[in-house]
C-alpha cells in the first residue's frame, strides 16, 4: 500500500523547483498522455479570493444534479490527496502515485522538467479520465493565462472570482496586471462570468470578452442578491438573475463574502445549465445548502469556539474581519496569527487590530522555510495595541492553547492557509480530548 509520502517523493523527483512562466511543458506532456485534460466538460475558475468556495458550490450542484463530478483545488490543507476529489470523495494515495508513476515515463530525458504544480495537475487530469467524469471543476494554481489549468478545450464557462493585490512578483505590480492574468482564460464563445470585484476591472474584463469572443456575464450588474441573513448555523438569500430566479436559497458556509461566492456560482449555472438537463431548481438548492469548504470561515468548535480561516491576504483579511464583527460581534477574540514572509502581513495586522481589538498570539508554520518567523511577527505586532501583551510561539497549538487559557470567548486562528493546514488536524484532537 503507498502513502502520499511516496507519491511526493515521486513529484518531487521529476520536477523543478521554480515557477516558470509558460504553457509548453505541461501541453507537451498532457499531449503525451492524450490530452486526458479534454475528456471532460469544465468549469475553469479564476481570482485571487473565493475560487475555491465557488467551485466548491458549483462541484456540490453537479454531484447533487446527478453528475460525476470532479473537483481540482489547490493547495490542500492535510493531505495532497485533498487536490483532486470524485463526487466530493478523495482518491486514494495508490491511485494518486500510480498515476504519477504512469505520467513520469512521458517526461522526456532532454527537456527542462515540469514544476511540482505541473505534475500534479497531469496527475489529477489523468484521474479524471481514469474516474470516467462527466464534469470536472477547476481551479487555478496561480494567475491563469499561464497556469497548468489553462490548457482545457472543453470548457464550457469560465469564472473569475474577486481580483484583488496578491502574488504581485509573479503576475505583475499592479491590479489590472493581475486581472489581465486571470482574465485571460475566456474562451470564444464560452460565457464568462465575473464577480464585478474589483469593479474598476468590469471595463476591462468586457474587453478581454470583446477580442476573444467570449460571452460576457457580470455578477453586479446581471443579478440582484435580497433578503440575507447571516448567521453561525449558515446564510440565506434570495437570488434573481434573468435566467434563474430563486427564493430563500440556504448554505452551510457562513460569513458575509460567501453570499457573493454563492451567488457568482449560481450565475454560472444559470448560464450552463442548458448543457446539462439533469440541472433542476431541486437539485441546485440541494447542492447549494450540501456546499462545503473547510479551512474559510471554519467553525471547527463551539464550545469552546474555535474558528479557522486561511484568509492571507490584505483583501481575505478585511473580508475576515467583515464576517467577524457580523457573526461575533460582541465576543472577546483571541487571534493566533501565521503568515509567510512575502505577504502584507502588517497591513493584515493593522487591519485585524482595528476591526477585532483581539487579544493576539504570533506564531508561524514549523518546516515551512517561508513562513514568517515568531520573533519578526512579534516584533510587528508591537507596533499594535492589543488586549494583550502579545507573546510568541514557535508552535501554533501551543498559541491555541493559551488563547484558550485566556478566557477569550473565542479563538480565531488565521493569517494563512498553510497555517490552516497545518494545525486543523491538531486543534481537532485537542477539542475531542476536552
Amino acid at each position: 500500500m503507498k502513502t502520499f509520502d511516496d507519491f511526493e517523493k515521486i513529484l518531487y523527483a521529476h520536477s523543478n523547483n521554480k515557477i516558470i512562466p509558460g504553457l509548453e511543458r505541461i501541453e507537451k506532456l498532457l499531449a503525451r498522455l492524450g490530452n486526458p485534460q479534454n475528456s471532460f466538460k469544465s468549469v475553469h475558475i479564476v481570482g485571487t479570493n473565493g475560487k475555491g468556495s465557488t467551485g466548491a458550490f458549483i462541484s456540490s450542484v453537479f454531484r447533487a444534479s446527478g453528475y460525476k463530478t470532479g473537483f481540482y483545488l489547490s493547495p490542500h490543507l492535510e493531505s495532497p490527496g485533498e487536490r483532486f476529489t470524485v463526487n466530493g470523495e478523495a482518491l486514494s494515495a495508490d491511485e494518486w502515485t500510480a498515476a504519477a508513476e504512469e505520467i513520469i515515463k512521458f517526461i522526456a530525458h532532454d527537456e527542462e522538467l515540469p514544476s511540482y504544480f505541473e505534475l500534479v495537475t497531469a496527475c489529477a487530469f489523468w484521474l479524471a479520465r481514469e474516474n470516467k467524469i462527466d464534469v470536472g471543476v477547476i481551479e487555478a494554481g496561480l494567475g491563469g493565462k499561464f497556469d497548468a489549468t489553462n490548457v482545457m478545450d472543453n470548457t464550457v464557462c469560465s469564472v473569475i472570482a474577486s481580483i484583488s493585490m496578491d502574488h504581485m512578483e509573479y503576475l505583475g505590480p499592479l491590479l489590472e496586471n493581475i486581472a489581465g492574468e486571470k482574465f485571460a482564460v475566456v474562451k470564444k464563445n464560452v460565457p464568462a462570468c465575473f464577480s464585478g470585484v474589483d469593479e474598476s476591472l468590469v471595463p476591462m474584463f468586457k474587453n478581454f470578452c470583446a477580442e476573444r469572443e467570449a460571452l460576457p456575464h457580470v455578477l453586479t450588474e446581471e443579478t440582484e442578491i435580497k433578503n440575507v441573513k447571516i448567521s453561525p448555523d449558515g446564510n440565506f438569500f434570495d437570488f434573481l438573475a434573468p435566467d434563474l430566479e430563486l427564493k430563500n436559497v440556504q448554505t452551510k458556509l457562513i460569513g458575509d463574502y460567501q453570499i457573493k461566492n454563492a451567488a457568482l456560482s449560481l450565475l454560472a449555472i444559470s448560464e450552463i445549465k442548458n448543457l446539462f438537463p439533469k440541472i433542476s431548481e431541486i437539485s441546485i438548492r440541494e447542492g447549494m445548502k450540501k456546499a462545503e469548504w473547510f479551512g474559510r470561515l471554519e467553525i471547527i468548535s463551539r464550545e469552546p469556539l474555535i474558528i479557522l480561516d486561511g484568509g492571507h491576504n490584505f483583501d481575505g483579511v478585511k473580508n475576515l474581519c467583515e464576517s467577524v464583527k457580523t457573526l461575533w460581534k460582541d465576543l472577546k477574540i483571541g487571534v493566533v496569527y501565521a503568515a509567510m514572509r512575502d505577504k502584507n502581513y502588517i497591513g493584515c495586522l493593522e487591519l485585524i487590530n482595528k476591526e477585532l481589538n483581539p487579544a493576539f498570539y504570533a506564531s508561524t508554520v514549523p518546516g515551512m522555510s517561508r513562513a514568517l518567523k515568531t520573533d519578526e511577527l512579534l516584533n510587528a505586532a508591537k507596533d499594535f495595541e492589543w488586549r494583550n501583551v502579545p507573546d510568541a510561539f514557535s508552535e501554533p497549538l501551543d498559541a491555541v492553547k493559551k488563547a484558550l487559557n485566556d478566557g477569550n470567548e473565542a479563538v480565531l486562528i488565521c493569517g494563512s492557509l498553510y497555517l490552516i493546514g497545518y494545525i486543523r488536524k491538531q486543534v481537532r484532537q485537542l477539542i475531542r480530548k476536552k
